[in-house]
């Protein structure tokens, strides 16, 4: 089911090498194999601060795609081995990664994407993957040549992961009840909020992204309009 994905693939990449000047250069000149930069890490304050915020999109990223990963299963997760465990697991991954000069990791969409097209959701057959991209990032003409696909094509490919996810997330919708006000508000909000690319920026230092904002203005928008409604009940009675 993922051979249509790589027929765009290269379709786009043969389409970007007749219209524009591809530089291949690096795939000519890279070594064949290629080691890590690692980087010690060190303490400071400013990179803690920066990620605080931006730690809460990887959370939700990641409860998306256990729920995503649900719908194509049939299994539920969530309870077991349950979000607390597959939290933890990234955290850990993210802390392991930092150690060796990595960046911080999450459950990528576009993976979950894949996952949600084949509907394999096999723990043995994502490891097998897990390790193929492991070894393949070590050849470096690999590397080189990925990195020069162009960003159009990229983009087209994330339009249709991101559109499973996003279809999938749809799916979970129909058990919420939008005749009623409260769930509608609270919908409009996220989807606005979170569609939009509507960030929060403090002083330049510490930017909360699009998807984090979302899920605040939507949790404060279910407390607001939920008070609002408790309080009218109470005056009814």
């Amino acid at each position: 089911k993922l051979i249509p994905i790589f027929c765009g693939i290269i379709v786009g990449y043969l389409a970007a090498w007749l219209f524009y000047d591809l530089d291949l250069s690096g795939v000519r000149d890279a070594a064949w194999i290629g080691l890590p930069q690692f980087v010690f890490p060190k303490f400071s304050w400013e990179p803690i601060l920066f990620m605080i915020p931006v730690a809460i999109a990887p959370v939700i990223e990641h409860i998306g795609d256990v729920y995503v990963v649900n719908t194509v299963t049939g299994k539920d997760f969530v309870k077991d081995p349950g979000l607390h465990r597959t939290l933890l697991g990234d955290g850990v991954g993210s802390i392991v990664g930092a150690i060796f000069g990595g960046c911080p990791n999450t459950t990528y969409g576009e993976s979950v994407g894949c996952v949600a097209i084949t509907g394999n959701a096999s723990v043995s057959t994502i490891g097998l993957t897990a390790i193929m991209a492991i070894l393949l990032s070590f050849f470096t003409p690999f590397v080189a040549f990925v990195n020069t696909i162009p960003s159009c094509v990229v983009g087209g490919i994330c339009i249709a992961l991101y559109g499973f996810i996003a279809v999938s997330g749809l799916k979970m919708l129909h058990e919420v009840d939008l005749g009623e006000s409260e769930n509608l508000f609270v919908v409009s909000a996220i989807l606005v909020t979170g569609i939009g690319g509507l960030s929060l920026n403090f002083g330049g230092v510490v930017e909360i992204p699009n998807i984090a904002t979302a899920l605040i203005i939507g949790v404060l928008t279910k407390l607001i309009v939920g008070k609002v409604k408790s309080n009218k009940s109470a005056g009814k009675n």
